[in-house]
């Protein structure tokens, strides 16, 4: 345990990979010999820090990442709990059986997580009740209209492109899943504190952070790991 606090490490594996162009979902695919799932769940079961971890799923697959569990020699196995049909969905299944106080969410579809960024949010979480891995922004962002009108445009220097593990005190968490519930179009779970007026610390990344969309996310990555 981490200051006396019980973790719970959950991995968001249960998207339906609609932009990826396969029937399969991504998190199969494989990249340096092994399932993309398979380096969230490591990263998690190799941190001390990590008490428990929660594993959201497709129910209709299953039988196919319980095959894949047993393969992946993890010390610390998963919880498995059915996501539901959005991200913000599925985290909330998961943090109603959560047992820690902190959670620290990744998605399983994003395999470069390191050690660092696990230590690095839950060092910060001594200070805040909501920290999240993130990168600056290299482009200019104009914000639009929904006629695609510019109406505004962000400073580079203050706009940054959030990625996972987002760590969270997971009461805060759970309360605002619960308030805004209704809010389809909350993606993330850093938004729901910042709508109740709660701070959320930003650790800077690295761009190969990548999360696996497309295709064309999985060859930058398996071009990272030749030089990894």
């Amino acid at each position: 345990m981490i200051y006396d606090k019980r973790v719970t490490g959950i991995v968001v594996a249960a998207g339906k990979s609609s932009r990826f162009g396969k029937k399969n979902n991504k998190i199969f695919e494989n990249l340096k010999g092994k399932p993309i799932l398979y380096y969230s769940l490591k990263a998690f079961d190799e941190n001390t820090k990590i008490d428990e971890i929660i594993l959201t799923i497709n129910p209709l697959e299953e039988k196919k990442i319980k095959e894949l569990l047993l393969t992946f020699n993890l010390q610390k196995q998963p919880i498995i709990v059915y996501g539901g049909d959005t991200r913000k969905q599925s985290v909330y299944n998961s943090l109603t059986i959560a047992s820690g106080e902190i959670v620290i969410i990744q998605d399983g579809a994003r395999p470069m997580i390191t050690e660092k960024y696990i230590n690095g949010c839950l060092e910060e979480m001594k200070s805040f009740n909501g920290v999240a891995i993130a990168v600056k922004s290299k482009d200019t962002i104009k914000i639009t209209s929904e006629d695609g009108v510019v109406e505004s445009t962000t400073q580079r220097k203050n706009t940054w492109i959030i990625q996972t593990p987002q760590c969270f005190d997971k009461e805060i968490l759970l309360k605002a899943h619960e308030k805004y519930s209704n809010s389809e179009d909350i993606t993330d779970d850093c938004v729901l504190l910042e709508l109740e007026g709660i701070d959320v610390k930003l650790i800077e990344g690295e761009y190969s952070n990548l999360k696996v969309t497309t295709k064309e996310d999985l060859c930058i990555l398996e071009s990272i790991y030749v030089n990894y």
